[in-house]
This record gives structure tokens, sequence and C-alpha cells, in this order.
């Protein structure tokens, strides 16, 4: 049974792909220091899989701890989700992003490589692609200056990933830039729940749904669409745990030639933030109190991605709905306010 390290793994999309991992028969060990994510999430991923993995409280930025777990673990492959990841506060605060972001990532490798650990899956983002010139977004589409430091991160992170391997044959990694992820798993057990106030657009819907928010803001209504504001292709946070997996079983077909493979994980269709809140409202039969601000800083107008590759390459494609994510976002956060 291969084991593998989920870095993050308490956080939204990696308790998500623990889930996965579990159903899917790997054994996984996570790492997680907790600052923004919760340690009840074992619980819930001991409840929906019946099967508990081992956790460990590590900052990656301290490399001695991050050592150690390789010393008690046999790791196979590695998935790193562990980073910060709020555009706006990106913006106010770089240097905490560029310090958390990158030398997690430099930490990590250097004790992959100690340790024989070869395969890595990382936690990229469509923010790599700036404003790009054309749309939707392919693999190849050239990578503009990011709007934001998170985005730059992200990208410097890839460039990393890319450099490194060119000098390692025995290293294999596949890139997975996410588009928008939303939703929540099927049991609601677990979903998006951020610490302090929301960044994306889905728990900040939620929480104004629910009471916890007086108004939702939408950044921005002078944007070049339809309606104004800005358009973003939203992925059920399921469907992106699953590629996850079809990555891992997509190593073999590396070679030292080509290590490392880059793909988009998107659905291809995009979304205005108006439009979201439409569908969430008819979906769950409610109105929510929202209201128009100033363009938030770090945002782009629209991206949607081009996913042939990935669903061809890695035989995935996304199957659930825009219904799908905006009803279980919903049924999620009910499940929350009931335990509150």
């Amino acid at each position: 049974m291969k084991t593998v390290l989920v870095t993050g793994g308490l956080g939204y999309i990696g308790s998500h792909t623990v889930v996965e991992l579990l159903n899917d028969d790997y054994n996984v060990v996570i790492i997680d220091d907790l600052s923004n994510s919760h340690l009840f999430m074992l619980d819930k991923i001991e409840e929906i899989t019946g099967k508990r993995p081992s956790f460990y409280k590590v900052d990656l930025k301290n490399k001695r701890d991050t050592e150690n777990i390789f010393q008690l673990e046999k790791i196979d492959a590695v998935i790193h989700f562990a980073a910060f990841k709020a555009v706006g506060e990106s913006v106010e605060q770089p240097l905490k992003y560029y310090k958390n972001n990158l030398l997690s990532l430099i930490h990590l490798i250097e004790v992959m490589e100690q340790n024989n650990v070869n395969d890595l899956v990382f936690s990229s983002s469509a923010t790599v692609y700036g404003l790009p010139d054309e749309l939707p977004v392919t693999e190849k589409t050239p990578l503009k200056k990011a709007t934001n430091p998170y985005g730059n991160t992200k990208s410097i992170n890839e460039d990393m990933i890319r450099d490194y391997a060119k000098v390692t044959d025995s290293f294999r990694g596949i890139i997975l830039r996410y588009f928008n992820p939303v939703g929540a798993h099927d049991s609601y057990l677990i979903g998006e729940l951020p610490e302090g106030i929301p960044n994306n657009l889905m728990p900040f819907i939620t929480q104004t749904a629910a009471g916890e928010r007086d108004f939702l803001t939408v950044f921005g209504d002078d944007y070049d669409t339809e309606d104004g504001t800005a358009i973003r292709d939203y992925i059920h946070v399921v469907d992106l745990a699953k590629a996850h997996i079809a990555a891992l079983q997509f190593m073999d077909q590396l070679t030292d030639e080509e290590n490392v493979e880059t793909f988009n994980v998107g659905t291809g269709q995009g979304y205005s933030v108006l439009e979201m809140i439409k569908n969430f409202e008819q979906q769950n039969d409610l109105q929510l109190n929202y209201k128009i601000g100033e363009r938030r800083a770090g945002d782009v107008p629209v991206i949607f991605a081009n996913t042939e590759s990935v669903n061809k390459k890695l035989n995935w494609k996304a199957e659930k709905t825009l219904g799908d994510m905006v009803k279980s976002s919903w049924e999620f956060q009910k499940q929350i306010k009931k335990k509150k």
C-alpha cells in the first residue's frame, strides 16, 4: 500500500483529497500547522472513511520538524497543499506570503531528496496566468506577471520545481493549476471553513445566507463582462480532489526527459459573481443581502480553463454541476451553524 504525505491535509482541498485517497486504499500521513484549518477535521475524515490517517502538527518552515516526519513515516509520494492563499491578504502582507510559500516548498523538496522520495503533486493556481491575452487558457498559454504576491509565489514555486527536475532525473512532478474550488463533500461533514473573514466567494455567500455576515460585498461591477462582475471557472472540490488521485496514477508515465507535467484543473465554464449569487438563491430558495463595492486589488476580470489536456492525459473530467456546488456549500454551512 503506497503511503502519501499530504501537507495542509486538514484544510479545505486537502481534507477532501485525503478522503479520496483513503477511499482508494492509500495510506495517508497528514502534516498541517493548523493556521487555517481545524483539528476536528481529522475526526470528520475518520467518520466519512472509517480510517484515521496519521497526523502531525508541523510548520514546513521548520526544516528539522519536517525531517522528523520523514524519519517516522515511510513516505512514497507527496501532495503539497500547505500555503497561504488569500489574494487580498497577499497584497497587504507580501513578505508573509513569500516567506511561507517559498520556504515551505524549498524545505519539502530538500527533505524529499534526503529520503529518496521522488514523486510530488503540487497545488498551483490559475493566478499564474496573470491577465491572459486569450481565453480559455491552456497549459501553453504564456504566463504573465502575476497580479498579486500570492500568484507570484505559485509561479516561482512552479519554476523551482521545474529547475530542480532538470538536474534530478529521479524526480517526478505534476503541477495542478486549480481554478476556483467550491462545494462540500456529499456527507456535508467537511467543507470550506476559513478562519476569520472569508477571502473566497462561496463561504462569504453561505455565511451571509446563514446570518453570520450582514451582507456580501461584490468587488466591482464595472469589469468588461456581461453583468460587470468578474468571471471565474468554479470546480467542485470533490472533483478537484479526485484529480490528485489521477495525478498520482499518472506518475509512472513520466519519463526522465519529461519528468514534470502541468495540468489545468477546472470545468472550462466561466460564471460571473452575480451569476453565482443568483444560482445560489435559486437552488436554495433564499435571498442574499449583497452590495457592490470597489474592485479588489489583485483580481483579474475573467479567467477560465481549457481542460483538454487533463481530460485526455489523466482521464479525468469534472462531473459535478454548478447546482451540486451551491447546494452542497449551503448544506455544509447549515450543519456548521447547528453546532455553534
